[in-house]
């Protein structure tokens, strides 16, 4: 099982999370933060990941600390479960509707970090979670994953269902590229 665990403490959020990546789709999350809770447990859900994510965050100034955060701690947790990235697939693209919005993620698991995100949104939240705390999170989320993520809202209404189906197709995406299909590293150079 490819599994990592982290604490991540500073003055703003005081962060613990743990992933397996090989799991089943359970989930333990308590962020502070409603909407987010439900975009992770449904990351764990599609991606089959087992996920436990606490923080206790300053969320009575918003909720960016926690978000980035989280991003960041998540990304770590990833990057260390996957190791040296030996025998993974590396690339996947998902396409994911959720009723009229449709979502697209293609990822590359390359140890080289860059975001492309185009989505928008019309409101300035959507519940608790302010709407451009998602580019912030996939943000951290890459450079500490250290995986290349092109995030594409073809196009949607309602912005609950356009983060859903963001979140969806990133988890399907990513479990995707991180499936074992041989004993080689997926790249000319040798290396990841």
């Amino acid at each position: 099982m490819r599994t990592y665990k982290i604490e991540r403490n500073t003055l703003e959020t005081q962060i613990a999370v743990e992933i397996n990546l090989d799991g089943s789709g359970q989930a333990d999350i308590d962020t502070g933060v409603g909407f987010f809770d439900h975009m992770l447990m449904l990351m764990a859900f599609h991606g089959k990941f087992d996920m436990k994510v606490k923080c206790h965050g300053d969320t009575y100034v918003d909720d960016h600390h926690t978000i980035e955060d989280i991003g960041i701690a998540l990304g770590q947790c990833v990057k260390g479960a996957l190791g040296d990235r030996c025998g993974i697939k590396r690339y996947s693209t998902v396409f994911i509707p959720m009723d009229e919005a449709l979502a697209q993620t293609s990822i590359d698991v390359s140890n080289r970090p860059y975001l492309v995100f185009n989505a928008e949104f019309a409101d300035e939240r959507v519940g608790n979670m302010t709407t451009q705390m998602v580019k912030e999170f996939f943000r951290a989320f890459v450079n500490e994953s250290r995986v290349t993520l092109h995030i594409n809202l073809l196009y949607g209404e309602n912005d609950h269902h356009k983060i859903e189906a963001i979140f969806k197709s990133f988890a399907r995406a990513l479990k995707d590229a991180i499936k074992i299909i041989s004993d080689e590293v997926a790249s000319s150079k040798g290396v990841l």
